[in-house]
């Protein structure tokens, strides 16, 4: 499903500046390379939110990212939007003194989460944010204390015991035959904890609310005072089965304030490792899927594969996760024509074996009849909720930032972004499947044309106090965005890695309406949202 409709490349600007002058507000282009592709405007505080936010949602926006800086006397707000494959960054400066600005979520509720982990780590306040509870803060600080502050230790001042997180107001419902099931956080399996709350009627979900953060690991804080090389080993640990996506969004924000190009054998790498992280993750979501319908047969195929998968990785680049093989500059390893074959070689193994388990999984009745029609989600409530990745475009939204707002290598690479319009868990294992043989096609490519230059590692150059960069791309669960400030001798003065599961976990509490609480595991592996992705 090609999407033609897109790359404008700020076309639609003049447009937008003219519908805000109606409202008085101007626009400040402020020119920064590092931030590129994005471009960043300055607006007043005042205008944060309800007017200019009423304006680009009206002019059909998508909603990305909002983060937050302490300086001195004041707060730097900093939003990303996305409008035909063009990103802007939206910023204003709250002072102090205030500490508050108008909210986006009443436009976009994908800003919801964003604002409430503001106010809950930095305490600013979105006064007409239509959900003041808590988000982020648990029991570990008191209502005084914001740990992303600079002020704020970085051991903090913990409690000798932290106090149970018992009071946290749940939406409740009353009614014949309505009744809460609380699930989690501690689960059975090896899965991340997270806390679910349910309300049903027999066994139909009425409503699933989620409350998150028990992996909470103050990553934004102690990223603070890094070096570069110290930051890409701590990216590559925000979630660990996306390793490879969140040290290259980390390095491409570092390498994009330092003004570094990256050798192109080492770009070439850096695709490599993030299509075979692809490819490993949704082997085991397929094989996860499979499991929990009771297909047992399928989970051992696919689990088999992606443990063959993985052990190559080890024997090949010294780590089976690929974990810090994406550095400042470049990439830690390098493959030889020894290598090149070898990966040749199981690209084609691999091939046929889910060309012989494709027709198990598609003619296998009971296998459909439990993944068709479960966990819908509608185009609608997709776009509503920014969805990103392979859950946005099983229901039918056609974004894959490799293809739409490219970048090297991709950018010489035509990529095919698999879409499906059904929405549902077989429209998600559908485009997962699909996605893998389009990694495939793309790893023989990168192979084909790998720049014979044996530089992998371009020197560092140390950027001024003050630098910024960003980074955007496509990870196996979608877009991921990276923002980094750089402070005096080349440490890190800020950090914010917005992972896809930020805005896709969202969606899990709307898929699950009028679904059976049974199929709630089969619909929460189809969308596997990283906890502690969203956990910073």
């Amino acid at each position: 499903m090609e999407n033609t409709t897109l790359r404008s490349r700020f076309q639609w600007l003049p447009e937008l500046q003219t519908s805000l002058v109606y409202r008085d507000i101007s626009l400040k282009e402020i020119i920064n390379d590092g931030l590129q592709p994005a471009r960043l405007f300055e607006v007043a505080h005042q205008h944060w939110g309800a007017d200019l936010a009423h304006e680009v949602k009206q002019m059909n926006f998508r909603f990305v990212a909002l983060w937050v800086e302490d300086g001195e006397d004041s707060f730097t707000l900093t939003a990303c939007l996305e409008k035909q494959a063009d990103y802007i960054l939206l910023r204003c400066f709250v002072p102090g003194e205030i500490a508050e600005a108008p909210s986006f979520t009443p436009y976009f509720p994908a800003a919801d989460r964003m604002e409430r982990h503001a106010t809950d780590l930095f305490g600013i306040r979105f006064p007409d944010h239509p959900d003041p509870r808590r988000w982020t803060r648990h029991q570990a600080w008191s209502e005084r204390q914001f740990p992303l502050r600079k002020n704020f230790p970085v051991s903090g001042t913990p409690l000798p015991l932290t106090p149970p997180d018992h009071n946290y107001p749940f939406i409740g419902a009353q009614g014949n035959g309505v009744y809460e099931i609380p699930v989690g956080p501690v689960h059975a399996g090896t899965i991340e904890p997270g806390h679910f709350r349910f309300l049903a009627v027999g066994e139909t979900v009425l409503n699933l609310e989620e409350h998150l953060g028990y992996v909470h690991k103050g990553i934004e804080k102690i990223a603070e005072g890094r070096d570069p090389q110290g930051l890409a080993r701590l990216a590559g640990r925000v979630s660990g089965d996306a390793t490879v996506a969140h040290a290259w969004a980390a390095c491409m924000a570092m390498e994009n304030a330092a003004g570094i190009t990256v050798p192109a054998r080492a770009v070439f790498l850096r695709a490599i490792f993030a299509e075979r992280e692809r490819i490993a993750n949704h082997l085991g979501d397929i094989g996860g899927i499979c499991n929990d319908v009771g297909f047992a047969f399928a989970n051992y195929q696919f689990s088999r594969l992606r443990e063959i998968w993985q052990r190559d990785n080890y024997a090949w680049f010294g780590h089976r996760f690929l974990m810090d093989a994406v550095v400042p500059g470049g990439v830690a390893k390098n493959i030889d024509e020894k290598i090149v074959d070898a990966m040749r070689s199981a690209l084609l193994r691999l091939r046929g074996e889910l060309d012989e388990l494709r027709p198990i999984l598609e003619n296998n009745g009971s296998l459909q009849d439990r993944l068709v029609t479960a966990g819908y989600l509608s185009q609608e409530l997709a776009q509503a909720f920014a969805c990103v990745g392979y859950m946005a475009r099983a229901s039918g939204v056609d974004y894959d930032v490799r293809r739409d707002a490219p970048y090297p290598p991709y950018d010489a690479f035509p990529t095919k972004a698999v879409c499906s319009a059904d929405g549902d868990v077989a429209a998600r294992l559908h485009v997962r499947y699909e996605d893998i043989y389009a990694a495939l096609d793309l790893l023989e490519r990168l192979l084909a044309s790998l720049p014979r230059q044996r530089e992998i590692l371009a020197a560092w150059h140390v950027p001024p106090a003050g630098a910024e960069g960003i980074g955007i791309l496509e990870s196996w669960r979608g877009e991921l965005l990276c923002h980094v400030r750089f402070g005096e001798n080349n440490r890190i003065a800020r950090y914010y890695p917005r992972d896809p599961s930020v805005l896709n976990w969202p969606s899990l509490e709307k898929l699950i309406h009028n679904n059976i609480v049974p199929d709630f595991p089969l619909c929460n592996k189809s969308v596997n949202a990283s906890y502690s992705g969203q956990d910073l």
